[in-house]
């Protein structure tokens, strides 16, 4: 599988799933499924090398700003939740991560943000076609620590300097 078809079947699942991210993951195990396991493990290692290249310290706070507020967990669900918007997106936030402000159509706090299901949605296809957990994918682990400088979490102020675009469109007012 290349990184274009990689990217139909998420823009694909995204749109079947009306933005959806619970429900584009449960598209994207019945459409992984229909591939070989092989296809599934080439899936599985192009969103996780995404994952890796998005645990930095700007995209954290972008998602802060979007979020209220990350926790470590929340922050991993985001960025499978960046990946399921699509490469235009995904990579328009690696590029510039205030310019989501503008990637973004709209953001519901109550369904945006979290895709930790998307995460899964490949292991859960290979267990299904094969009956055993994917092996390792063979990547880099994750860096110990976000690429770039930290950001003040708890320093509203702050964080509408650095992302004055997002926290003039989505910050809780």
């Amino acid at each position: 599988m290349d990184e274009t078809e990689f990217w139909e079947i998420i823009d694909s699942t995204r749109e079947a799933a009306d933005g959806d991210p619970e429900e584009q993951a449960d598209l994207l195990v019945e459409r992984l499924v229909q591939l070989d396991p092989d296809s599934v493990l080439d899936f599985a290692r192009h969103f996780e090398a995404r994952y890796n290249r998005a645990y930095r310290w700007d995209l954290w706070g972008a998602a802060a700003v979007l979020l209220g507020g990350a926790s470590d967990d929340a922050f991993d669900y985001f960025r499978c939740w960046l990946i399921g918007q699509g490469r235009e997106v995904f990579e328009g936030a690696l590029h510039d991560p205030d310019g989501l402000a503008e990637l973004l159509d709209d953001f519901d706090e109550e369904i945006d943000g979290d895709g930790e299901e998307l995460g899964y949605a490949a292991d859960e296809a290979y267990e299904q076609l094969t009956g055993v957990v994917a092996p390792d994918l063979g990547l880099p682990p994750q860096p110990t620590e976000p690429l770039g400088s930290p950001v003040d979490f708890e320093d509203e102020g702050a964080l509408a300097a650095r992302y004055p675009d997002l926290a003039d469109r989505f910050a809780p007012r």
